[in-house]
């Protein structure tokens, strides 16, 4: 169902640690994302995920370790500087306006003009393209003209995605893209997965707790536990029911050692 052979290494995390005063969130991170490959990455709340997921976009720099970038050693000190490179999150507040059509949003701070600078917005443009790249990528809409409030949650999902994409991502990372989501919705944001993997230009990430949609989609899974990713296999290699296993012991160590009374 998933291959495990994919294209050159686009993301790598080495040895990646990072503190907040006395507080260790991450303890010696290595990570690796290659261009086409979809990775999950699963862990519970308070794991060190969303500490990585900064670290991997430019929000917050490592304490120690070092992050490469299409081979090269790297050292993002903005999210602006990540996304120069190509390195794209949606969050799950996706960030959208949504008094704003669908095809604006695709364009929001990147819009095209007639003039320059301050020349009026090329709206026939954005319209155009807007509409190609939401074929290409498989989102079906009513329309890009009808704000993104009138479409579901699904659908913005997957607008967002087309969006980073368009943007030139090399890199997605999706925070929880299915939470809360029916399983109509989830099948939407899947297929469009699906159909990034199948293009084969940009490596994804995916935080996720829902392990049957991390074995439908992804390539390779990671667990991380108390800021260490203690878990690395393609999916074909391993099973729902294994990393339920790790995840049950890892709980009932956490309980025993908690202290009486």
């Amino acid at each position: 169902m998933n291959g495990t052979t994919k294209g050159q290494e686009v993301l790598r995390a080495e040895h990646v640690s990072k503190s907040f005063g006395q507080v260790t969130a991450l303890r010696d991170i290595n990570l690796t994302l290659r261009k086409g490959e979809v990775l999950g990455l699963l862990g519970d709340n308070g794991a060190g995920k969303s500490t990585l997921i900064k670290i991997l976009t430019g929000f917050h720099q490592p304490t120690s370790g070092q992050l490469y970038f299409e081979g090269k050693p790297v050292t993002l000190r903005s999210v602006s500087q990540g996304r120069a490179l190509g390195i794209e999150v949606v969050f799950q507040d996706l960030a959208l306006i949504n008094e704003v059509n669908v095809y604006r949003n695709m364009f929001l701070r990147r819009e095209p003009v007639f003039g320059g600078f301050l020349g009026i917005l090329n709206d026939r443009k954005m319209r155009e393209q807007a509409i190609e790249q939401l074929n290409r990528m498989g989102v079906r809409i009513p329309s890009v003209d009808v704000p993104v409030a009138k479409l579901s949650g699904g659908q913005r999902q997957a607008i967002a995605v087309a969006r980073s994409v368009y943007q030139q991502a090399k890199v997605l990372l999706l925070d929880e893209p299915t939470a809360a989501m029916g399983v109509k919705e989830s099948a939407l944001i899947l297929d469009v997965i699906q159909r990034l993997k199948q293009q084969g230009e940009v490596g994804v990430i995916i935080i996720a707790h829902n392990y049957a949609q991390i074995f439908d989609v992804c390539d390779r899974v990671n667990l991380i536990e108390g800021g260490k990713i203690t878990f690395d296999k393609p999916t074909a290699d391993t099973s729902i029911q294994e990393l339920t296993d790790i995840v049950v012991k890892e709980y009932r160590n956490a309980r025993r050692d908690l202290p009486a009374g």
